[in-house]
């Protein structure tokens, strides 16, 4: 009974890959037909509308073939598609994709999809793997449905050869079911994959765009020191100057205001140096540099406004760059969920796995939270990348959000 079931399971995944896989040849095949059925223009414009077709449904074949794959062995196989990079809105009004000048976002981004899918090298790739993939795996395929679909009409044939051969392409049918199916992974895994070629240029726009948000942020973090020291601590300082100068002139004429003065000339210098305090620990806080991690999202959870608890295996010690970015990922996370989750409660876990560090941090808010272009999530996305990092969040509506890090420290 389990081998049948496994032959009953095959022979639908062998129906499904031949069914994907024939998809292309049916398009050809309803083209080739109406130009032999109504002649004249229709040998002109069938073709044309089936290589059409054919372009546009190339990806999403493609596509149907990794989640059948994944579906069925748990091995995923990267599409390593190029992204359309993002548009930019001038002063003149107009949209700018680095190619030409639109009037609306629309429609930069629509010329920009289509410019970054005619020279992805994976879309030439896919229409390859779409007009090979009948005589490979859809073949392969081809041998249950074909077998069973002979031995029914030779079943219904009275006299006993064809009986008799229909008999043998039924034991054909089962014996194959298991395994017909089994080219497609390979084929699949051969012909989908990224190139070494397509997997190094992607590096390299991917480490161009770190680059650049490193420079970005980088600025922007200079920009906050400077203006944090210009409004706060420098404002101080010169009110501190003044005073003591004013204290200079009143100590023989009016030594009582002279002295009220000093009081608040020390009141002024104990409150700049709290203002750099509160400076230098946003920067790197001292804790994290003094005792590790761990300790510090300790007191950043004593810090923060809701109840969290710390979950850590051992003493965990990593570079300072990479410390730094997980803190920091870890209060921002923190802080989203106070103040856009509504948030009470969050729970956060450290752990090594292999060469891994493995961050996760939950809260019973009410969900909703994903990454988009420019906010929050997608700029700690962005900084755990320049680590070769990855954020997963998992937000349903009603909550909770569990949002995991996981950051390479071998």
């Amino acid at each position: 009974m389990r081998w049948l079931t496994g032959a009953w399971a095959g022979f639908a995944r062998a129906c499904a890959v031949l069914g994907v896989s024939l998809l292309v040849p049916a398009l050809w095949a309803v083209a080739v037909a109406l130009g032999l059925w109504w002649g004249g223009g229709m040998w002109v414009a069938g073709p044309f509308w089936a290589a059409f077709l054919t372009v546009a449904l190339s990806r999403r074949i493609c596509g149907w073939f990794r989640s059948l794959i994944a579906r069925w062995t748990g091995v995923e196989i990267p599409g390593g598609y190029r992204e359309a990079a993002p548009v930019t809105r001038l002063s003149t009004g107009y949209w700018w994709n680095g190619h030409s000048y639109e009037r609306n976002r629309r429609d930069a981004e629509r010329d920009q999809r289509w410019r970054t899918w005619a020279r992805d090298p994976a879309t030439w790739r896919d229409l390859r793997f779409v007009a090979m993939v009948p005589f490979t795996a859809g073949l392969a395929a081809a041998v249950p449905p074909a077998a069973l679909v002979a031995a029914v009409a030779w079943l219904l044939q009275p006299s006993p050869l064809p009986r008799a051969a229909g008999v043998l392409a039924a034991v054909v049918a089962v014996a194959t079911s298991p395994y017909a199916w089994r080219a497609a992974p390979p084929v699949a895994a051969r012909f989908l994959r990224p190139s070494p070629a397509m997997v190094l240029a992607g590096r390299v726009e991917e480490l161009t765009a770190q680059r650049a948000d490193t420079t970005v942020a980088q600025a922007a973090e200079i920009r906050r020191i400077e203006r944090d020291l210009h409004d706060g601590a420098q404002a101080r300082l010169v009110a501190l100057g003044i005073s003591l100068a004013t204290v200079e002139k009143l100590m023989e004429t009016d030594p009582d205001r002279a002295r009220a003065l000093l009081r608040e000339a020390r009141a002024g210098a104990a409150s700049s140096l709290t203002e750099l305090r509160e400076l230098v620990q946003g920067i790197n806080p001292p804790v994290l540099s003094e005792r590790g991690l761990v300790d510090a999202v300790r007191a950043l959870a004593l810090d923060s406004p809701l109840e969290a608890s710390v979950n850590a295996e051992g003493r965990v010690r990593l570079d300072p760059p990479i410390e730094s970015a997980v803190y920091f990922g870890i209060a921002e996370l923190l802080t989203n969920a106070a103040k856009h989750a509504r948030a009470t409660h969050a729970r956060i876990s450290i752990a090594r796995a292999d060469t891994d560090l493995v961050v996760e941090v939950e809260d019973d808010g009410r969900g909703g939270a994903a990454p988009r272009a420019g906010g929050g999530l997608d700029g700690l996305r962005r900084r755990l990348a320049v680590f070769d990092g990855a954020l997963e969040v998992t937000s349903p509506a009603g909550g909770p959000t569990r949002a995991r890090m996981v950051v390479p420290c071998a």
